[in-house]
């Protein structure tokens, strides 16, 4: 068949498919992000016209806020599901690489197709292209290197047959899964070749299960058998494995308090009587309680970064880590004895070996008692006032929570939110995605449209701003499909909400609904907070401590009116308003958002230094001389960095 590169590489994701969790099969590539240029609108941009709703393309208007939509995309169909995005060259390809970074920290797959210059090299140097003295080949997306989990540069057209099948690969691999990025030459985007017919036909990628080790197993088993007060890490792992279930079961067959990571949150219910809360420094006091006190951590599905673990502070001395992932990169770390394999898998072989295994009821309750206790203080925080009687986050989270159903969905990134969310939302699900009494019937559940069950994305890989503005297009095309009667809602400070807005406007257009909630607190209130906490003079991070006039005049953004602008409808709640202002208008966004399917954007003002806090430690570097090295000092030897 003879095709352009463009046509082919188009036709080709046309024909992929995959397997959701419930064996529903669905296209592998779900559309496309798209912003053209002369460095692919002729080439690729008419064999995706060409396309239509085989491949549908969404318009979008930056580079990196679509990039970053089609990362949600992904994340809310567990991965089974990816999105693409294509830009020109130069700037627009430069603008995805933080989109890209966001994925690749994530572990979540996404297919950038930027254009490139000349492969010919004819009409060199082209419009927007960068030169190097000493390599000509090298171009302004060799910068994806070290973004991307596979990166190719497609110089002839038949270059396709080699690394078309990689492509699929690495974007539904549990464990090498990440962005991936094919650099369309200008040139050979419209070069034709005789491609193979079969290239073209249906082909189901299924994402394999693979089973651990058994000598793995028994050790593992071994392990575990000697714990006398052990716990379980429900991980991102977890969730992209459909393994919730299955991890309700085997922790409530054997008796073990579960806690978890910011990529595992919302697996568990919040009122199950395992539940121990969020892990580490955004998380909960309970949970870290429960794991300063574990001497076998039973970890599924986690890489174990530093707000998980506390910077290594938050397990005891004397544990041992036993870590469950289908990538050998991060089962091993830090002298874990590694279980490689499929979360769900592994679950209920481990359960199958543990037969008879039972927990001494005394810590098994420890998890509810320990996070009745910190419930208690959410509750404090929640009906709290702040010092100027101002809304705080914790009551803008408490809201939202409220109103929330197990067909929504919310996401939050960067800022203060992060810390709010992780340790202070309280998950409710349907009793068929909480799994049933024994680890055997875990495997029979039917996850809700496919998907998981999980309700949060709570990027913490990257935790880029801009994110939570970008990310709810993405995330509403995809829970469109698996919960239509839900709401998107993401949560955010002014400062994320300054730094990309744009695809506010591109969600609007398109016609896919969320509900942003914008607190205006004067600034980067968050790294504010980090600067003076540890004794630094604030500064040029809250508006009244940056350079300029607009500090002295009071200078701020309607974001009310600007969020209008474009496109979506807005509630404003007033400087003075209570939280019962602000609940009514959260109601009256979600319900504007389901009707005019837009954006609903609801704008309010809090306290920019009242927090919710576990009272963990993070590493950062601390100068001598600032009030906050005493602790840095304090805390750095407790840090635990071999859990052999």
């Amino acid at each position: 068949m003879r095709l352009t590169t463009a046509q082919a590489l188009v036709r080709w994701m046309v024909a992929q498919r995959s397997e959701l969790l419930d064996g529903t099969r669905v296209p592998l590539f779900a559309g496309v992000f798209g912003i053209f240029g002369h460095g692919n609108v002729l080439g690729l941009g008419t064999a995706l016209h060409a396309a239509g709703d085989d491949l549908p393309t969404w318009r979008g208007q930056n580079e990196q806020g679509m990039a970053l939509a089609a990362v949600a995309y992904a994340k809310a169909m567990d991965r089974r599901q990816v999105m693409v995005a294509t830009s020109s060259i130069g700037p627009g390809a430069l603008n995805m690489v933080t989109a890209a970074g966001l994925a690749m920290a994530n572990r979540l797959p996404v297919l950038f197709l930027p254009g490139d210059t000349f492969n010919g090299r004819g009409p060199d140097p082209v419009l927007q292209q960068v030169e190097h003295y000493d390599d000509p080949t090298t171009t302004a997306n060799d910068a994806f290197r070290a973004v991307s989990r596979y990166y190719d540069r497609v110089t002839r057209p038949e270059q396709l047959l080699a690394t078309l099948p990689q492509v699929a690969r690495v974007l539904t691999d549990p464990a090498d899964c990440g962005p991936v990025v094919l650099a369309l030459p200008q040139d050979v985007q419209a070069e034709e070749f005789d491609f193979p017919v079969g290239m073209f036909a249906e082909r189901v990628h299924r994402v394999p299960r693979p089973r651990p080790d058994r000598e793995a197993v028994a050790e593992a088993v071994r392990l575990l058998r000697t714990a006398r007060r052990p716990l379980l890490v429900a991980g991102g792992g977890a969730r992209y494995s459909g393994a919730g279930p299955a991890l309700l079961a085997f922790a409530t067959a054997h008796g073990i308090p579960v806690v978890e990571t910011p990529a595992g949150r919302t697996l568990v219910p919040h009122d199950h009587p395992l539940h121990g809360g969020a892990l580490g420094i955004i998380g909960a006091t309970s949970a870290n309680t429960l794991a300063g006190e574990a001497d076998v951590v039973l970890a599924v599905g986690t890489r174990l970064q530093d707000f998980t673990t506390a910077s290594w502070t938050v397990f005891g001395a004397g544990a041992t880590l036993v870590s469950v992932n289908a990538a050998r990169f991060d089962a091993v770390k830090h002298a874990a004895h590694a279980v490689v394999g499929d979360a769900r898998e592994t679950l209920l072989e481990l359960h199958g070996a543990l037969d008879g295994w039972v927990v001494d009821p005394v810590w098994t309750a420890r998890a509810a008692a320990e996070r009745g206790a910190w419930d208690a203080h959410v509750d404090t925080l929640r009906a709290g006032a702040t010092p100027d009687g101002s809304l705080s986050y914790a009551q803008v989270l408490g809201v939202v929570n409220d109103a929330s159903t197990p067909s929504d969905y919310v996401i939050v990134s960067s800022g203060g939110f992060p810390g709010e969310i992780h340790g202070g939302w309280r998950t409710v699900v349907s009793g068929a995605v909480a799994g049933g009494d024994t680890a055997s019937s875990a495997t029979t559940v039917s996850p809700a449209g496919g998907v998981s069950g999980a309700t949060m994305d709570l990027e913490y890989g990257f935790s880029c701003m801009g994110y939570e503005v970008c990310g709810p297009w993405g995330a509403s095309i995809a829970r469109a499909r698996t919960h239509p009667d839900g709401v998107v809602t993401t949560l955010l400070g002014d400062g994320s909400y300054l730094m990309l807005n744009s695809e506010l406007y591109s969600a609007a257009f398109a016609g896919h609904p969320f509900v942003a909630v914008v607190c205006d607190n004067g600034g980067y209130a968050v790294i504010h907070r980090l600067q003076t906490g540890q004794g630094a003079a604030g500064f040029n991070n809250l508006f009244d401590d940056a350079r300029g006039p607009g500090a002295a005049s009071g200078l701020r953004v309607d974001f009310a009116a600007h969020a209008r602008a474009l496109g979506a409808s807005v509630e404003d709640v007033p400087a003075e308003g209570t939280l019962e202002d602000l609940r009514a208008a959260y109601l009256r966004a979600k319900e504007a958002a389901v009707s005019t399917r837009r954006p609903a954007v609801v704008v309010c003002r809090t306290h920019p230094s009242t927090w919710t806090e576990a009272g963990s430690w993070w590493e950062v570097g601390v100068p001598a001389g600032l009030s906050g090295r005493a602790a840095y000092e304090e805390h750095k030897p407790a840090q635990v960095r071999w859990l052999g």
